[in-house]
């Protein structure tokens, strides 16, 4: 159905795209592409650090609530529902616009809560109206979310490997930067009930801030030489594959969406095996099951921190170094699986194990494998398909993400403590 590997590309990673073997290619002046898809990462994701971050003032808001919980619940099936609608009508829908909604819902959402805190709840507990409508607004983060997630990856897939790098090393950059300001917030504010009200309205204005500034520059990347020509690559193939088969009927679109998920699915269910184990540790076990009396409440953060640094190093070797064979990629996914018994090594095992240097090297560890295979098999992915196809298989890729970050969650609640 027209979705084999691009004759340019490889699925091995070791080949360029088209565009790298064209002299005729613009060069990305002063970075400014990578720049804006670094940016796009780090905005998408940063809402969602946002409400993940404050969960202690929310937490005192809300006691009789399991705020964590229900904001994973409402937020990853809010998004899974998402994305499969934008899957099914990915033919007949645009990107450039499902980003621009995205990122124009994230802001309303953001700024309600800062704004609710002041007018109506004040600070005060147990103020349920203030709960559901905080509730509402981690939902509409999560449709926002999806709309510019799905459609920056699915771009990212259609242009050189460093911009798709570039995403998914900016959302480890958005972990980096909720982790300092819970750092900075934690060393600053007392942690009584108004100081986590400031850390909580500090972490809103800050992803309002970045979401603004995304606004802008996804508005302005598709004014870059390098992205209009990479834009035009597609449009050319879209228009040879209409000229070949006329267009796309759903029952037509149907089987090649089908041929699509075939084609990249072993790299879909490693990115599903990454997240199942990353989120059945990460962050609920950091948090909540193990304990030092040397560094006391700065201990988990200290461990979310090291995480989100290694990740971040991960995400960036790939600049450097990109596995040369996508199968030793993908068993490598599955080996991380060893993480759960090292982890439950730390709760139950020897007394030395037990102790904080082997629980941060192990999260290090846990962040650099994160990291490093995510931007592997995302970079991959979209490039063993034709071009006009790159888009669709990255928003596949990202919902095989989604449902490993589902079973992640869920399964993070049965640890044996």
């Amino acid at each position: 159905m027209g979705v084999t590997t691009s004759p340019t590309t490889s699925c091995d990673g070791d080949s360029e795209s088209t565009g790298l073997l064209n002299p005729k290619v613009p060069k990305d002046s002063f970075h400014l592409g990578y720049i804006i898809y670094f940016t796009l990462g780090t905005g998408y994701l940063l809402p969602w650090n946002a409400f993940v971050t404050a969960v202690d003032y929310f937490s005192y808001l809300y006691p009789d609530a399991s705020v964590d919980r229900v904001f994973a619940v409402v937020y990853m099936v809010v998004s899974l529902i998402c994305l499969l609608l934008i899957i099914a009508f990915a033919h007949k829908s645009n990107s450039f616009v499902r980003i621009n909604v995205g990122l124009a819902l994230f802001v309303p959402a953001l700024l309600a809560v800062p704004l609710m805190d002041v007018f109506y709840v004040k600070g005060s507990v147990g103020v349920l109206g203030g709960y559901y409508l905080t509730v509402g607004m981690v939902g509409v983060c999560g449709l926002a979310d999806c709309l510019v997630q799905s459609g920056v990856i699915g771009a990212a897939g259609e242009l050189p490997d460093q911009y798709m790098q570039a995403v998914v090393a900016g959302t480890a950059a958005s972990g980096i930067l909720a982790s300092l300001l819970r750092i900075l917030t934690k060393a600053v504010f007392s942690q009584d009930a108004d100081g986590l009200r400031k850390s909580a309205n500090l972490y809103f204005i800050v992803s309002i801030a970045v979401m603004a500034l995304c606004i802008v520059f996804y508005n302005v990347a598709h004014k870059l030489p390098v992205i209009q020509y990479y834009n035009d690559l597609k449009a050319q193939a879209v228009n040879e594959e209409k000229e070949e088969k006329g267009n796309l009927s759903t029952k037509l679109w149907i089987a090649t969406l089908w041929d699509i998920i075939g084609t990249i699915k072993w790299y879909g269910f490693g990115i599903l095996v990454i997240y199942v184990v990353t989120l059945s540790i990460f962050p609920g076990y950091i948090t909540e099951d193990v304990h030092s009396q040397i560094l006391d409440d700065w201990y988990p953060i200290l461990l979310i921190t090291c995480y989100n640094v290694f990740d971040l190093v991960g995400k960036s070797l790939t600049a450097l170094y990109i596995i040369g064979k996508a199968k030793v990629a993908i068993a490598a996914c599955f080996a991380r699986l060893l993480f759960l018994p090292l982890f439950y090594g730390c709760l139950h095992g020897p007394e030395f194990f037990r102790t904080e240097i082997p629980v941060t090297i192990l999260s290090c560890l846990l962040g650099l494998t994160n990291g490093y295979l995510t931007s592997v098999l995302f970079i991959l992915a979209p490039k063993t398909v034709q071009l006009q196809h790159a888009e669709t298989a990255g928003i596949v890729v990202v919902l095989f993400l989604v449902i490993g970050l589902a079973a992640g969650s869920v399964l993070s609640w049965f640890w044996v403590i």
